[in-house]
């Protein structure tokens, strides 16, 4: 059942004002593949940009904290904790997973989603110059707690 729609098929907010205010909690990854050598300039310190990652980081969570003002119907929400970690993947790619927290009447999926999100476009952005070539994928759910709904964990990639 699509909850952001009306009897009369029209897109609305979903009203959560009956549903009980419980703990939630959700987990996404993005990974963007990358040349060999942009990764080492990435990890090693040397990218003239600066700290790719620290940038990234603060992305992910200022996205996290904007997702109603990006997403239409989405609750505009009271994050408790937003983490976004970055990691070297291989040696052609960062990992990406995004960590969102909150007590509240509605799941912080979206939230998670868009940190991750974020936060690849900001390395390729921060990245374009030395390699156009890079790719973001991969973005998906990894796991969500709390709510009617339930635990809720994704296959292995």
């Amino acid at each position: 059942m699509l909850t952001h729609l009306d009897s009369q098929g029209r897109a609305n907010m979903v009203d959560v004002t009956d549903k009980a205010v419980t703990s939630r909690e959700a987990v996404a990854e993005a990974r963007v593949r990358m040349r060999p050598q942009t990764l080492k300039m990435i990890v090693d310190g040397e990218h003239p940009k600066g700290d790719v990652f620290a940038v990234a980081r603060i992305a992910g969570i200022q996205a996290a904290k904007k997702t109603s003002d990006l997403i239409p119907l989405c609750h505009p929400l009271m994050l408790t904790s937003v983490k976004v970690e970055l990691s070297a993947d291989g040696e052609d790619a960062v990992l990406i997973r995004a960590r969102c927290k909150l007590a509240g009447q509605t799941g912080v999926e979206m939230e998670a989603l868009t940190a991750a999100s974020i936060a690849a476009l900001t390395i390729y952005d921060m990245c374009k110059a030395v390699d156009k070539g890079m790719v973001i994928d991969t973005v998906r759910l990894l796991e969500k707690l709390g709510g009617k709904s339930g635990h809720y964990q994704a296959d292995p990639a």
